[in-house]
């Protein structure tokens, strides 16, 4: 009989799971380790770390916890469970323990670098550079610091500054992951400068194979590049990312379908919640559904209803090589999604002939770490929920229920939430909602997308100097995806005063329009 494995073996079995990618395997592996070894101080990091990468902060910080308690001399503790605090939106407290490190560990690097992260997913960009300065000048050969501060300078708006910082990282960067990653960034960052030709070629990057989270791609035919010919073929299309990006990228679908000619096929393999609406907006195209699947540590989408015989395929963002290498290449006409015309009567017969009704949406359904600096707090849409002459509707999908109380207690509006509608699964439903209203006012979120996508009056409110822009003057709230949308951005990161004033103001001219 064998004997019994140890804490050791098991962990490196773990650890091996990891390094293939199979991390919620490793993640049980790990497990099974710490019931051998609980107080392993080593053992317990390995698992903290995982967790981190699989998005289970709660769990994380409190790993971190137990290891800095086991082992007061680990700074990856601190590190770490600043870092799962900073993802909780618990921001002064990885603040606070962060400075305590520093001032005990002035020459650590990578805790000036987490600092500068913490306060830029605070909204605080420009103080962070004080401190991703410091990083680089303790270790100038941080390509993890020179893309953090670079990031920062992107989101400032000083997109040269964020191009000599990405460059230097790349030229240092040592792990081919952080290599793909901050090639991505340089594509993102050329779309915001405006370069939409080489921008887009770039943009393939995403597909690279040792950029963390990039998908795999399972279809029949050949993948398409730009320079093919396209009159005749049998073309697939599978869409990519999540649901505000198919709506998002799908206006560039009527220029491939116009491309393939009459004697083409256009075949679109999309998010199941939106085969119906797609099927309607593009009728002579065969709309299935895709499908998706983690294997090896990998993402692969699939098609699985396509016939075999498809000529071409690509991934929907990749068609903007072709068809949107400049701002002109954009169409003028709104509304290339089409809600079904009995729902959009139906939802204007809820509203009835009553003050203009204005949509809401304030948040995505993920609000961990980063993503909170795109949207403006809770707080700052009390001004708009005031607006007088208006209704409001809620279009929030989600648990969003502690947040719409709020919103009433604080400003005594009756926002009305829409009968029988899932606003996370109806899409179809949910686009004829948007364009019966008035007004929708929306973060960039899936439902903004959507909304945008359908023709409905969008007041787009986007932080500044995000790579969507694709160039365009902030000043002039001209948005390249959806022409009749308004894009409100603030003058400065995290400053939602003005874009959430201007907001208010259109609601008040529905008002005094009707």
């Amino acid at each position: 009989m064998p004997p019994p494995l140890s804490a050791a073996d098991v962990r490196q079995r773990a650890a091996k799971l990891e390094r293939a990618g199979d991390l919620e395997g490793a993640l049980e592996t790990y497990q099974a380790a710490l019931a051998l070894a609980p107080d392993d101080a080593g053992l317990l990091a390995a698992v903290a770390a995982l967790a981190g990468r699989l998005g289970m902060p709660e769990i994380a910080a409190r790993l971190w916890g137990r290891v800095a308690v086991l082992d007061p001399s680990r700074l990856d503790a601190v590190d770490g469970r600043a870092v799962a605090l900073r993802e909780l939106g618990r921001f002064d407290e990885a603040v606070e323990i962060l400075r305590g490190a520093i001032t005990a560990h002035p020459a650590d690097a990578r805790l000036w670098n987490t600092l500068g992260v913490t306060l830029v997913q605070q909204g605080q960009p420009e103080t962070a550079l004080t401190f991703f300065d410091e990083a680089v000048r303790l270790d100038p050969r941080s390509a993890t610091a020179l893309y953090n501060r670079g990031g920062a300078k992107f989101d400032l708006g000083d997109l040269p500054g964020a191009g000599a910082d990405f460059a230097q990282a790349r030229k240092v960067a040592r792990k081919p992951a952080d290599a793909a990653m901050i090639v991505f960034a340089q594509a993102t960052l050329r779309l915001a400068a405006g370069e939409l030709g080489e921008g887009w070629d770039d943009y393939e990057a995403r597909f690279a194979h040792d950029l963390a989270g990039a998908p795999v791609f399972e279809a029949p035919g050949r993948r398409w590049r730009p320079a093919d010919r396209l009159d005749g073929q049998k073309f697939l299309v599978v869409a990519e990312q999540g649901v505000g990006d198919e709506a998002m990228f799908a206006g560039v679908l009527p220029d491939l379908a116009a491309a393939l000619g009459p004697e083409g096929e256009l075949h679109m393999a999309v998010e199941p919640r939106l085969v119906p609406l797609f099927a309607r907006s593009f009728p002579t195209a065969h709309v299935t559904a895709h499908a998706t699947r983690t294997a090896a540590g990998r993402r692969r989408r699939s098609a699985p209803e396509v016939p075999r015989e498809i000529q071409l395929w690509a991934p929907m963002a990749s068609l903007m090589r072709r068809f949107r290498r400049g701002p002109d290449d954009f169409p003028q006409t709104s509304g290339y999604l089409r809600p079904e015309p009995a729902r959009v009567a139906h939802w204007r017969g809820w509203l009835g002939a009553g003050p203009p009704a204005v949509g809401i949406t304030w948040r995505s359904g993920k609000v961990l770490g980063d993503r909170r600096r795109y949207y403006p707090p809770t707080s700052d849409w009390i001004p708009l929920l005031k607006t007088p002459g208006v209704r409001f509707v809620n279009i929030q999908y989600g648990d969003c229920a502690e947040e719409l109380a709020a919103f009433r207690a604080a400003t005594g509006a009756a926002i009305l939430e829409p009968p029988g509608l899932d606003l996370r699964d109806d899409l179809d439903d949910l686009a004829a909602l948007t364009v019966a209203l008035d007004q929708v006012v929306a973060v960039a979120n899936a439902t903004a997308a959507l909304a945008g996508a359908s023709g409905a009056a969008l007041a787009l409110l986007a932080p500044p100097h995000i790579w969507t822009d694709l160039g365009a003057d902030a000043a002039t709230g001209r948005c390249l995806w959806y022409p009749q949308a308004r894009r409100l951005t603030p003058s400065a990161p995290g400053d939602w005063s003005v874009p959430m004033a201007q907001a208010a103001a259109l609601a008040a001219e529905r008002a005094v329009g009707r």
